[in-house]
């Protein structure tokens, strides 16, 4: 990119923005939801944590058809967003894809029975989309009381709010949103953050991220992006000694005040467009994408915009993984890479099998890591050699994450092709036997 068009984009990024009032003063901050567990809930995009660690409660490396299952669910219509666990219940989004029809469904966690379905939006899905994207891609967010779900229809980002026996509570249209260039549907998940649930819409157009009041979905305040497409789901991680939002895309790496919509910093970094949600260790951040070009990224986040370090392997749709000083990452063509966080060193890589989809979840001492074609690798995070646990093969394809709390792991796959394809709901969990063999 020309130095002088880079500047413009940075004093674009810098400074177009329109942003109105914070949240109320008397709500809780980052993740601190009276109603929600961060033993046993997986309540949004991540997990309780924002950056895919769950606790170190044991759950099984072994699992399949038959193995530690227990229990497997028929999930009707199709979507990419992963489950979102609140007590007793599982949320997912789903899209009829024929019927042109959004819904939001609950199963039962213990037996994955569904107890309710409700639909939230009737016709005008896009003309077009990404043979790797659904219409049910973003993933819920639960505060614990409220639903909150992203869909794109009638040329817009809409968001709806539902209590959790399924009443819709709101429904708001975000922003307008038709990309031309690239149709390629929409992705990013919603983000709650103290008083407001926190959504990104980036495309060929006007380009905002939006934050919404939980209660009432009136708008908190908006700040303006860049015209261009890209998926990522913002995120917000305490960093540099403050909460920051943070998000990749539109060649830059960026961090917003999540009280207002204000910039903070903005350093050029990964690409034009990104999908993975970007993750953060003491005060440094880690980005990776995407199209045209390939980046990972280390920035001191405290606003200097000092680059620790960049190499050229590209994590599109899938997120990284932080944990000890060092960064895992497993590229779309399936090579698992340690770096050090710090220096950016590549400890050791590994070739397993690609393509990838989904992000990893790092639980009971280990990583779990899907490919598309259903295989989920369990590995240790151990920066000295790369240490397979387990592989095992779920369904024929894998695009969700997986969500893992309480001891057990939730995982949305499919079968088959075309009309013919069913996704599953899969739980799996240490049985007695399997908990003496492991």
């Amino acid at each position: 990119m020309p130095l002088r068009l880079a500047a413009v984009l940075l004093s674009l990024v810098l400074t177009c923005l329109a942003a109105t009032a914070a949240p109320a003063a008397d709500e809780k901050g980052i993740g601190d939801f009276p109603k929600l567990n961060a033993q046993t809930d997986w309540p949004w995009w991540r997990g309780p944590s924002r950056n895919g660690v769950a606790t170190e409660t044991p759950v099984p490396t072994k699992f399949g058809d038959g193995e530690n299952m227990l229990w497997k669910a028929a999930v009707p219509g199709r979507g990419h967003s992963s489950p979102t666990v609140v007590g007793n219940r599982i949320y997912l989004t789903t899209a009829y894809e024929k019927e042109e029809r959004h819904a939001v469904l609950a199963l039962d966690r213990a037996t994955g029975k569904e107890l309710w379905q409700v639909d939230v939006n009737k016709g005008a899905f896009p003309e077009n989309n990404h043979a790797k994207n659904t219409e049910a891609t973003p993933t819920i967010a639960c505060d614990g009381e409220r639903l909150f779900a992203t869909f794109y229809h009638h040329d817009q980002v809409a968001a709806v709010a539902l209590d959790l026996d399924g009443n819709i509570l709101w429904k708001k249209k975000v922003a307008a949103f038709r990309p031309k260039k690239y149709e390629y549907g929409y992705a990013p998940s919603p983000l709650i953050y103290q008083g407001t649930v926190i959504i990104a819409s980036e495309y060929d157009g006007e380009s905002f991220i939006t934050a919404l009041d939980r209660k009432t979905g009136k708008q908190a305040w908006r700040s303006k992006r860049l015209p261009l497409m890209s998926f990522s789901s913002p995120v917000v991680g305490n960093v540099a000694g403050k909460d920051q939002l943070l998000i990749s895309g539109q060649e830059f790496v960026a961090s917003y005040d999540p009280h207002s919509g204000k910039p903070n910093w903005a350093t050029k970094g990964t690409t034009f467009a990104t999908c993975g949600t970007m993750v953060w260790e003491g005060d440094t951040v880690f980005a990776s994408g995407g199209f045209p070009k390939s980046e990972t990224i280390a920035i001191r986040a405290d606003g200097s915009n000092t680059v620790l370090w960049s190499n050229n392997q590209k994590l599109y749709e899938q997120s990284l993984l932080v944990h000890d000083g060092h960064l895992y990452g497993l590229n779309g063509n399936g090579v698992l890479f340690c770096w050090h966080g710090e220096t950016g060193k590549e400890q050791w890589k590994q070739r397993l099998s690609g393509p990838v989809s989904a992000s990893p979840v790092l639980a009971g001492g280990n990583i779990y890591w899907a490919n598309e074609a259903g295989t989920m690798y369990v590995f240790r995070p151990n920066p000295e050699k790369f240490e397979l646990v387990a592989e095992n093969t779920i369904g024929k394809s894998a695009f969700a994450s997986p969500a893992i709390c309480g001891g057990q792991i939730f995982l949305r796959v499919g079968d088959g092709e075309g009309p013919g394809r069913q996704e599953w709901l899969y739980c799996f969990g240490l049985t007695k036997t399997a908990s003496r063999q492991q």
